[in-house]
């Protein structure tokens, strides 16, 4: 790694580490870098991260950071989404596509694990430098896509699910707004 790159690591690094949400380092040969984080911060009252887990990575000959949030939905919704009528399911997936599109996000989307992955990618000065507003301004478009789709899948899902199964959900009962999660 240039010292260009070791630059733009740890840079990244201290921002991850000034707000606390860095978790790990990602080892991958095809990226200079990658941090896993937890985004927003914060725990709940038992001190539990109530954040999403999300990813920054730079690969390899590129000049820019990808972040991403990927995201399995939830065996309860699974179920809900395929009791749907009228290719009802496979409108949810058109309209997260035409959602993610509208807010200039990249996405993919893998219908038969009911999973996608919505990310943003950042351009990097020719210094390596990136400010630290545009960094997290990137992170909280990556993390407003994730929770608006939850509000989509909600929707559609919206009188399919009992209340009591969502109480059982591990990321419910941890006090995560996020409870659309296995």
């Amino acid at each position: 790694m240039s010292d260009r790159e070791n630059n733009t690591k740890n840079l990244i690094q201290d921002y991850l580490l000034d707000e606390g949400l860095l978790r790990e380092k990602v080892s991958n040969p095809k990226l200079d870098f990658g941090f896993q984080f937890i985004f927003p911060p914060g725990s709940d009252p038992m001190k539990r991260p109530i954040g999403r887990i999300m990813f920054v990575i730079k690969p390899k000959d590129k000049n820019l950071i990808v972040i991403s949030l990927p995201t399995q939905i939830s065996q309860h919704h699974v179920e809900a989404l395929n009791a749907l009528k009228d290719d009802r399911k496979m409108q949810f997936f058109w309209d997260l596509r035409k959602f993610f599109l509208i807010k200039d996000l990249f996405y993919r989307i893998d219908i038969q694990n009911y999973r996608y992955e919505i990310s943003d990618q950042i351009f990097l000065k020719d210094n390596g430098k990136i400010s630290k507003n545009k960094f997290f301004k990137s992170i909280r478009r990556v993390f407003d896509g994730s929770a608006y789709s939850n509000i989509i899948l909600g929707e559609y899902c919206f009188g399919t699910i009992k209340p009591e199964d969502l109480m059982k959900s591990k990321d419910f009962s941890s006090g995560s707004d996020f409870s659309l999660y296995s």
